[in-house]
């Protein structure tokens, strides 16, 4: 075995979920909500659009981790099924005039059993061969969307525009902040979905496969079940970010959607925590600010400033947002102790 497959392989296994970590997010998580809640009032457009796609890309990162965090399975294809969301809300408001809102459930519905579907032929795979196999679909995607006989629905190389919604029932807000508070009740239902999921006996399930794949399947596991489940919750999630996206973002276009993409999403999962959920909205936060702190120290050289500061904070806290979490949480039982 090679040594860059002993790192996929083994790397579930270090990052397991600790319960303390899990206490710290659930004892924080309503004075971040109320946060969210409050802040939009006092900051510009341009700051509630940033924090909208903070929310979405962090949905994003949340369904990948379910995928690596709680089965174990690397996926380097996320880009793809987030395309699959966008496109497919895109294009049910654009050509049949569906209701924003009604796109949003399709878009998971299509994304789950895309998700499933490929999950099937790749359960023999595992490792850097499933990481090689996701990473050949999210390369291959921009150009399934810029093939002739979807054009007409896909807009090909240009891409379709897509109407932003104004805000229900005549209220007196902007379409950005509308959008805002909608992209965040529909983030916290999922990330209460996605703690129970994961508390419930698929959860475990996921975990059982994660840890120990044999070991799983002789306690009575399904694995093929479980890890093609794993797949299309995952997919499904994600095509919710996606679909939320191209509402936000008004535009989809096939270049929009490239490995790029499915590798930032990757650097979130690691930069939050694999395994932790909030961390997913921490890893968001460093894929959306922190290149644009690059440009501002170094516009010629954003990419390496990025690069240093990306080595930095892996250097410093490998396990990412989890470990600062962790650390924090022991410093207040110290000082509580004293």
């Amino acid at each position: 075995m090679s040594a860059a497959e002993d790192v996929v392989t083994e790397a579930p296994a270090v990052e397991a979920v600790p319960k303390r970590a899990m206490t710290l997010g659930t004892g924080t998580s309503l004075l971040v909500l109320a946060v969210l809640l409050i802040v939009p009032v006092f900051v510009k457009n341009f700051i509630i659009f940033q924090m909208t796609m903070l929310l979405i890309y962090g949905l994003a990162v949340l369904a990948l981790n379910i995928l690596t965090g709680g089965s174990g399975q690397f996926s380097l294809g996320q880009s793809a099924f987030y395309a699959v969301g966008a496109y497919t809300s895109a294009v049910l408001m654009e050509y049949f005039n569906v209701n924003y809102a009604l796109t949003i459930p399709i878009s998971a519905a299509v994304c789950f059993a895309f998700g499933y579907l490929f999950g099937k032929p790749a359960l023999r795979l595992s490792g850097v061969y499933l990481a090689l196999a996701t990473f050949a679909l999210a390369t291959a995607m921009p150009q399934l969307l810029k093939l002739n006989f979807l054009e007409h629905w896909t807009g090909g190389v240009q891409g379709l525009v897509v109407t932003k919604p104004d805000a229900p029932f005549g209220l007196p807000m902007s379409q950005d902040t509308w959008l805002y508070y909608f992209s965040l009740a529909v983030v916290l239902a999922i990330y209460i979905f996605s703690v129970n999921l994961l508390r419930s006996r698929s959860g475990r399930a996921f975990m059982a496969i994660r840890d120990n794949e044999i070991a799983a399947s002789s306690m009575g596991v399904n694995v093929a079940l479980y890890k093609t489940l794993a797949f299309g919750v995952s997919a499904g999630i994600t095509g919710v970010a996606g679909s939320l996206g191209a509402i936000a973002v008004q535009f989809v276009a096939p270049d929009s959607y490239t490995i790029t993409l499915a590798i930032s999403l990757f650097l979130g999962m690691v930069v939050g925590g694999v395994g932790w959920l909030p961390g997913s909205f921490v890893g968001a936060a460093f894929i959306i600010f922190v290149p644009n702190m690059a440009e501002g120290i170094s516009k010629g050289l954003s990419g390496a400033v990025f690069g240093v500061l990306l080595f930095a904070v892996i250097y410093l806290v490998p396990h990412g947002a989890r470990q600062i979490a962790i650390m924090g949480q022991q410093l207040v039982g110290r000082l509580r102790k004293n």
